[in-house]
């Protein structure tokens, strides 16, 4: 009887989880009305990405981490760690990377799956991969090139994101940098210890009491650089200055590839928001792979994700993906310039 008291709470949560996150833009459709506010402005639009943003990734946060806390109860991390590291490190990066094509996240969205692979304890070379790869190469950015610039440059979009993602992971996880996670996620992988695996079944009311309290220590401690990062990327998402882009962003220099990938970090949208952007650069006559890299560091290295990171990433390793990763799309915009 206990057991179906748990059960069925939590199926209640879970079909209220369902009803608001599939009723977000509703919500903020209604606020921006009931504000008489108006998305046709500048003001308008980042108000409007704000208010939906914001409850989507602590929605999405909350979830993860709420099942990486029931599932630590049944795998321990030192099994996880043994199945992702060491020489299959490579399969795990590819694997996390792979993944992220199917998760239609945008780089903040992905921070949630992010802190649920570290809590699980996979390696942090691998979850990167995956912190790079969902929000870069997810399939809405790929059916979206694939309408509007055909299967040849949709292709070599995700092959190359592809690379990124799985060799930056990589590079990461040989330097072995877990001295930079910050120390409450340290603690917390060292104590993902599974119960059943020292030898004691736990009952229903304590695996979902311990998914509970993984939400309470771990949303709690980073809400707040949430709505800090999201804020400062909807104050930005409105004002894409995209005449001024355009002109920096041609094939005759060399120098138009970094300056690309160095404006787009400042930025925060996802790929279905960025595309049209890209569009209208592409038709001012911006050159392909210029535009490509400032798609990507838009939704792989955005400002609002290191925010949010900060408070899980010591500033060393957050500079040390950041780098990384900018190295390897400022190759893509270099390549895709060269074939296409």
């Amino acid at each position: 009887m206990k057991n179906f008291k748990w059960l069925t709470g939590i199926l209640v949560a879970a079909l209220l989880w369902l009803l608001l996150y599939h009723n977000l833009e509703l919500f903020a459709d209604l606020l921006l009305q009931g504000l008489g506010v108006s998305r046709a402005n500048r003001f308008g639009e980042a108000f409007y990405f704000f208010v939906y943003e914001v409850p989507k990734v602590l929605l999405l946060l909350t979830v993860v981490v709420f099942l990486m806390g029931v599932v630590h109860t049944f795998i321990s991390a030192e099994r996880t760690r043994a199945l992702l590291s060491g020489k299959r490190t490579g399969i795990g990066n590819i694997m996390a990377a792979t993944l992220g094509i199917v998760t239609p996240f945008c780089s903040c969205s992905a921070v949630p799956l992010f802190i649920g692979f570290l809590q699980a304890g996979v390696p942090l070379g691998v979850t990167f991969s995956f912190l790079i790869a969902a929000p870069m190469i997810n399939e809405v950015a790929l059916a979206l090139l694939f309408g509007m610039f055909g299967w040849k440059v949709a292709l070599l979009y995700m092959s190359m994101g592809l690379a990124v993602a799985i060799l930056a992971g990589m590079v990461i996880g040989k330097l072995n940098m877990e001295r930079y996670l910050e120390e409450w996620v340290q603690k917390l992988q060292e104590s993902t210890v599974s119960a059943d695996v020292e030898g004691e079944v736990m009952s229903v009311p304590l695996r979902i009491q311990e998914g509970i309290g993984h939400v309470r220590d771990i949303v709690g401690k980073v809400w707040l650089y949430i709505v800090l990062g999201v804020g400062l990327g909807a104050g930005i998402h409105g004002y894409v200055p995209e005449n001024f882009m355009a002109s920096l962003m041609v094939k005759s220099v060399w120098w138009s590839v970094p300056a690309a990938v160095l404006i787009g970090v400042p930025i925060y949208s996802n790929a279905a928001g960025i595309l049209p952007v890209v569009q209208a650069l592409l038709g001012k006559g911006a050159a392909l792979g210029t535009v490509m890299a400032f798609m990507m560091s838009v939704i792989a290295l955005s400002a609002p994700e290191m925010i949010i990171l900060h408070k899980v990433l010591k500033p060393q390793l957050i500079a040390v993906f950041a780098g990384v990763v900018a190295v390897g799309i400022m190759l893509v915009g270099f390549v895709f310039n060269l074939v296409l």
